[in-house]
């Protein structure tokens, strides 16, 4: 069955097979997360690491490798921090060469009741290194499986350069889901981008936009260690979609629903 996905209140494309958004913070969920938390905090996986599941929530494993790309300063390496569920950076640095980092995430399919351990692989390298070693895009673009767009809502020129940033980044004939991440919406006092300018990109691309807050979430009693299932519920909707359009466009490879992938649509 199909459903569809609303963004701003308008249908922009539709899913199929996963379960609902909020499931993990039902208590089936509950059993899964704690297996990527470590005393209320979240686990920092290394690239050979994985969650050990006990047998009776045991879940196989998707593995997918995403770009995250963007100007200098749109808030990449902040982006991919907060995914992850380490400290947001208070100062801007330039990302030197390329930095790799791994997130699981549970989700239920709707259908079978299976439970998939998405694997995703973030791929963050400066815009400095892009321009002055040739190898860099190709190394973080070969055996690509998705990418992210970013764009500051503080900073109009890196959204007005979004569809050249999608033709720079991504050709037609790449098979790559495509998804747009706003960051920096907690800076709402200074925003420079309005919802219905987001709105009109979402409709004249049939990209979804997603609102990401580019500092640190709540923390525990003790001061100084990030709450780590309160961050998950906060990047929970990004990583919802990237498991959707991911497994969605596995399932289309490989002929098991009928229809084009996320990115062929877009």
């Amino acid at each position: 069955c199909a459903r569809a996905l609303v963004f701003g209140g308008n249908v922009i494309a539709s899913e199929t097979g996963l379960s609902c958004p909020d499931r993990y913070k039902s208590s089936k969920g509950k059993e899964y997360l704690t297996n990527i938390l470590r005393e209320k905090r979240r686990k920092i996986f290394g690239l050979i690491e994985r969650p050990v599941l006990p047998p009776q929530v045991a879940a196989d494993t998707a593995s997918y490798k995403i770009f995250v790309s963007g100007k200098s300063g749109v808030g990449k390496t902040a982006l991919v921090s907060k995914i992850a569920g380490l400290e947001v950076p208070c100062v801007h640095h330039e990302t030197t060469g390329i930095q790799t980092t791994v997130t699981y995430w549970p989700v239920k399919l709707r259908d079978s009741e299976r439970v998939i351990m998405f694997r995703f692989q973030f791929w963050d390298c400066g815009e400095a290194a892009l321009k002055k070693f040739d190898h860099i895009l190709p190394a973080c673009k070969e055996k690509l499986d998705a990418i992210l767009l970013l764009f500051s809502f503080t900073d109009r020129s890196s959204f007005d350069d979004l569809p050249n940033h999608m033709l720079r980044s991504v050709t037609d004939s790449e098979n790559i889901v495509k998804v747009v991440v706003g960051t920096k919406f907690d800076q709402f006092m200074h925003t420079d981008v309005t919802e219905k300018e987001v709105q009109e990109f979402q409709l004249t691309w049939l990209l979804p936009v997603f609102r990401m807050k580019s500092v640190n979430g709540p923390w525990l009693s003790d001061g100084r260690t990030l709450d780590g299932r309160a961050g998950l519920a906060e990047v929970a909707h990004l990583l919802n979609a990237l498991a959707e359009r991911l497994w969605h466009q596995d399932q289309v490879a490989a002929g098991l629903v009928a229809g084009t992938s996320y990115a062929q649509e877009n």
